[in-house]
């Protein structure tokens, strides 16, 4: 065996992980031209790489990229230590005897790799391996019992990897823990790179791997998952949210913010007490979205606000009877948040830019901008906002996001190395060019991203959007409530093989319209809306340009998705074309496409129930008169006609259900009619 046998499992992929991707082409380009350095190899194992420049680079074993010597000017990392890594298996692919040579040709030379776990690192192993203080470490995030999902080894281009609550750790080589990848500043040799350990080792206490588990990481003196923290105080913090939403659904989300600000504070400073991050995100999205409302701003949707309110009773009550279960499929603790605190720092992270959405109200205008992470696969958002300006009012893609104006930020890649994330996905950059660059957003720059991100065409992304788990059960991202609109899913599609057609502007709406299908008429199409928004009043014309070819053939899309009727709707937030990127809402002037007028006839029993439940809300039932409830049953004959006899019964027992001896089963009433709708229309 080579007596590094852990440099040989680094792929290219790997590498690029661990230094960044132009070194690895950098080095790739070098060793092709023959320029290659003298590689010597001591008795510890410590590998030395001379260069012609003078430059000498060791790599001991146990040793990370990050921390082997070089004798460069570089601060941080360089091109020598990830030349030293792909000289070393060029030596060894040199030195292994060829097929020709092979005493029987048709056996393999080399066996293909084997699956592997992490759980084979033991602890005092790790604890000799990694620095003082981190299995310490580890062991106080361990208390905390977080939710961990652990992603079994599937090939040589997908190692082993842990999705914690607020980072990832991949495992590039079985032979080293020095090699496994961690987000967070540290980069690795963490107490996160523990934690993934033993999650791997308590998963497969269970049985062998073959898919992603999540479970919660338990401590060593506990016995079960019961860690989800269901006690008194949780039942009575559950039963005053849903007394708030009860008087949300009686009273109506268009009632003065003052009457539900406080309660809503005083709830959230509870759910933070109890540990339930995604409980107190939600409550604080209900807050702002109260407030868009009264502000009359674009954020504000009545179906974001209905999915909100509904989605929140809902993870209560999913959370409360996991909580009660001896062995629950999923943690309790990771439908409410728990062990999910605070901010990460992050080390040095390339982001690839996804689109941007604008927004604007009476008095502030604000942008979303949408990034994926081609390591972890991964949405994150950036927001900002601003105070409109009266006298000259700036375009806001001119505004400065991070030290860049906002139209460039949204069309490019950023490699930065200050960063943070929170829980949700929301994410800041340091500002500083010392430590955030810029790179245009080439026509290739999304095929490094692959699943559950990007998907090869829209039947993939069908099947993937059908065999997702309810919301309400995952955690909470910033990225589903973007598009204004009820939450929805973001996603890149590949769209090569479509070509738009029945282009339309929708008068009634204010919403653009095109299908796009496939060329040979047969697959599954994707369908694409923008409604005209105040804040970007061009985006509009810019996506008619991009469908009419403008900016030439279109390759992929990015964009918040649902299934609507078995159908894909997306919203789009950027597109690449096989010339350049185009983000719609931060893209300059164009001029307007003629595009003819339609009748879009997208309406259904089932969305025009979820649009009148949505009024509901707004409007308050206990605020409803005779004219409100004439129009609850005719929607309700109209589902009875379209063959829901069930639903459209539930929906004519809700004027009956104002009674006082009905009230309390009110909210689960409105809230399961509600997620019926959902699941119906989808």
């Amino acid at each position: 065996m080579n007596p590094r046998q852990d440099l040989l499992e680094l792929t290219p992929a790997a590498l690029m992980a661990l230094a960044n991707p132009g070194f690895v082409k950098r080095a790739q380009k070098d060793l092709a031209a023959g320029v290659a350095p003298a590689l010597d190899i001591d008795a510890s194992g410590t590998v030395t790489a001379t260069y012609d420049d003078g430059c000498i680079a060791r790599l001991p074993v146990g040793c990370t990229l990050r921390d082997a010597k070089c004798s460069c000017t570089a601060s941080a990392m360089c091109r020598h230590r990830v030349t030293l890594v792909l000289a070393w298996q060029a030596r060894a692919a040199a030195a292994a005897p060829s097929p020709a040579n092979h005493a029987d040709a048709a056996v393999p030379v080399a066996a293909p790799a084997a699956s592997w776990s992490p759980a084979q690192f033991d602890l005092p192993a790790l604890a000799a391996a990694l620095p003082p203080g981190v299995m310490d470490q580890a062991e106080r995030l361990r208390q905390d019992a977080p939710v961990i999902t652990v992603h079994p080894w599937a090939g040589e281009d997908s190692p082993p990897s842990a999705q914690l609550p607020m980072c990832s750790v991949r495992f590039f080589a079985r032979g080293s823990i020095a090699h496994a990848r961690c987000d967070c500043r540290q980069g690795g040799n963490c107490a996160h790179v523990v934690l993934a350990v033993l999650a791997f080792a308590q998963a497969e206490r269970l049985g062998p791997l073959q898919a992603p588990h999540t479970l919660q990481l338990r401590s060593a003196d506990t016995a079960s998952d019961a860690a989800s923290g269901w006690d008194a105080a949780a039942q009575a913090l559950h039963a005053d949210i849903d007394a708030l939403l009860l008087s949300l659904w009686l009273d109506g989300g268009a009632q003065p913010l003052i009457a539900v600000a406080a309660r809503i504070q005083a709830l959230r400073t509870r759910a933070q007490a109890q540990g339930w991050c995604w409980i107190d995100d939600a409550l604080a999205e209900l807050r702002h979205l109260l407030q868009a409302r009264q502000a009359r701003s674009t954020r504000f949707a009545p179906l974001a606000l209905l999915d909100l309110v509904v989605g929140l009773w809902a993870r209560l009550q999913s959370a409360a009877q996991l909580a009660c279960q001896a062995a629950p499929a999923l943690p309790a603790a990771q439908v409410l948040g728990i062990g999910v605190n605070g901010e990460v720092a992050l080390d040095r992270l390339r982001l690839v830019s996804l689109g941007a959405a604008l927004w604007r109200d009476e008095r502030e205008e604000g942008a979303s901008v949408l990034w994926a992470d081609p390591d972890t696969q991964s949405v994150t958002v950036m927001a900002r906002q601003w105070p409109l300006e009266a006298q000259a009012p700036a375009r806001i893609g001119e505004r400065r996001v991070a030290g860049h104006p906002l139209r460039q930020l949204a069309a490019s890649q950023v490699i930065t190395q200050r960063a943070t994330r929170s829980a949700n996905g929301t994410i800041n950059v340091a500002a500083q060019r010392q430590h955030t660059g810029l790179l245009p957003l080439s026509p290739r720059a999304w095929d490094e991203l692959g699943a559950p991100l990007r998907h090869p065409d829209p039947a993939a992304l069908a099947a993937h959007l059908a065999r997702q788990p309810p919301a309400f059960t995952q955690p909470r991202v910033a990225a589903a409530g973007i598009a204004g609109g009820a939450p929805a899913a973001f996603h890149v599609v590949q769209v090569d093989a479509l070509q738009a057609a029945h282009v339309g502007w929708d008068p009634v709406t204010q919403t653009l319209h095109a299908e796009l299908v496939a060329r040979d008429g047969q697959g599954t199409g994707l369908r694409l809306l923008h409604p005209h928004r105040a804040a970007a009043p061009d985006a509009v014309d810019v996506l008619a340009r991009v469908l009419d070819g403008h900016y030439g053939a279109l390759r992929a899309v990015a964009g918040n998705v649902h299934l609507q009727g078995g159908a894909l709707v997306m919203q789009p937030t950027a597109l690449l074309t096989d010339t350049q990127a185009v983000v719609p809402q931060v893209h300059p002037p164009v001029a307007p496409l003629p595009v003819p007028a339609i009748d879009a006839a997208g309406s259904t029993p089932l969305l025009d129930t979820l649009e009148q439940l949505a009024l509901l809300l707004q409007q308050g039932l206990r605020h409803q008169h005779g004219g409100g409830w004439e129009r609850v049953q005719e929607q309700a004959h109209r589902l009875q006609l379209a063959g829901y006899r069930q639903t459209a019964a539930q929906l004519r027992e809700l004027h009956a259900a104002m009674g006082p001896a009905q009230r309390p089963a009110l909210l689960q009433r409105v809230s399961v009619l509600t997620l019926l709708m959902q699941d119906l229309s989808g």
